[in-house]
């Protein structure tokens, strides 16, 4: 099979990133829910030796508002469009194995792959691979409902959720897969969703198949298969400056790295601390700055933000939690680890606890601040080696205390 590489969204996509977690709600996503199933399933799949082929990229289409989004998740109805050609910059690169008789479209909307299945007798089919920044695992159960209701079926309470999931395997690491039966809303004939939601780091990447129900029953099989062949590699970085471009460092734009300028835009205002190393955030983070201590250990520091409430405070620390391998609390276990903090125009919430990165396996420790901000919230991680974020503790709180909005 030919490899194609990943296209890269806009920088459009900077000012969407926090609305489109809306669209985990689309058709377009890829879930899969067990309705009735009290026991947990874990698929295992050889691998196969294939060729892996590579997505392409997705556009953005918010044509219409979306009502019936998770509570708290805010308006996409007026988030701009992106072009076809856009790209995730700051987003891992994915490459799969294509299952025999799934056809690749072209990504469109928020996918970063698309296929379509034809069956007998007109049957057919969609698959699509959906990243969304900033959606916290708390909407999960919301998100599960709402794919409920796209095929006729009524809501179920988050125990009933959680029963009917079914533990599989995308890019190596765990997934919830749902897998959900009813009826088309427009034919009124059977119908079923598979979907998975993973989540990695800050983002939340949904894999969904829609379809008639005997044949997505059918194609189950090579959908798990498809899913165990999924790999993440390293985000796309920034495009280097074209040959003989003049130096920017002075020019009011910003820090100037290997990749680029930094760009300031949508920075509060602030006081950096010395010692602390700017470095481009990707397409998601307001700014990202990284820290060395001793023996070349590191940590870092990631600054976003999210309209309205941005998942809630549970929501956000089970989020971090997640990062760090520890379990999901409860929102009252949640709010008795949470230490308050004094900013600027009121109170933040502080945690601070200790793990192993999900991505190096090794043992870190992170300090997170949520700062909600009138119409939107602010979060301040400092995340790495333990001696380092020790040392930096106090430098990181006095930080975040002293950001003026």
């Amino acid at each position: 099979m030919k490899s194609h590489p990943i296209q890269k969204f806009t920088n459009t996509f900077k000012h969407v990133a926090n609305r489109s977690a809306l669209f985990a709600l689309a058709p377009s996503l890829l879930l899969v829910t067990g309705c009735h199933r009290d026991s947990v399933k874990v698929y295992r799949v050889a691998k196969d030796q294939d060729q892996t082929q590579q997505s392409t990229a997705p556009a953005l289409s918010t044509d219409s508002p979306n009502p019936g989004l998770p509570p708290g998740h805010p308006d996409i109805s007026s988030a701009p469009g992106l072009p076809p050609s856009a790209a995730p910059a700051g987003l891992p690169q994915l490459t799969w194995k294509t299952p025999d008789g799934w056809t690749q479209m072209p990504a469109g909307e928020m996918r970063v792959a698309s296929f379509k299945i034809q069956g007998p007798d007109g049957k057919k089919a969609d698959v699509s691979v959906i990243p969304l920044p900033g959606l916290a695992s708390s909407t999960d159960d919301a998100n599960v409902n709402r794919w409920r209701s796209q095929i006729n079926l009524p809501p179920v309470s988050p125990d009933d959720s959680k029963k009917s999931a079914e533990n599989v395997q995308a890019g190596g690491q765990p997934a919830q897969l749902f897998d959900l039966a009813g009826t088309s809303p427009g034919n009124g004939g059977t119908e079923r969703i598979l979907g998975v939601i993973q989540h990695r780091d800050d983002v939340a990447w949904f894999f969904k198949m829609t379809g008639d129900a005997a044949l997505v029953e059918q194609q189950k099989p090579a959908f798990i298969a498809f899913l165990n062949s999924v790999q993440f590699s390293a985000p796309q970085p920034a495009a280097e400056m074209p040959p003989g471009h003049p130096p920017m460092g002075d020019q009011g734009m910003g820090a100037v790295t290997a990749t680029g300028p930094i760009s300031h835009e949508g920075q509060p205002n602030w006081q950096v601390p010395a010692g602390w190393q700017e470095v481009p955030g990707g397409q998601f983070l307001v700014a990202k700055f990284n820290l060395t201590g001793d023996s070349g250990a590191t940590a870092a520091v990631n600054v976003s933000s999210s309209p309205g409430e941005g998942g809630g405070l549970a929501g956000n620390v089970n989020r971090w939690r997640g990062q760090l391998g520890l379990e999901k609390l409860s929102d009252a276990d949640v709010t008795a680890q949470v230490t308050a903090l004094d900013v600027q125009g009121g109170k933040a919430s502080l945690v601070d606890m200790s793990g192993t990165d999900a991505r190096s396996g090794q043992p870190v420790r992170l300090i997170g601040v949520i700062v909600p901000q009138s119409s939107q919230t602010w979060f301040y991680k400092l995340m790495g080696n333990a001696k380092v974020v020790e040392s930096r503790k106090d430098a990181f709180t006095q930080f975040v205390q002293g950001v003026k909005y």
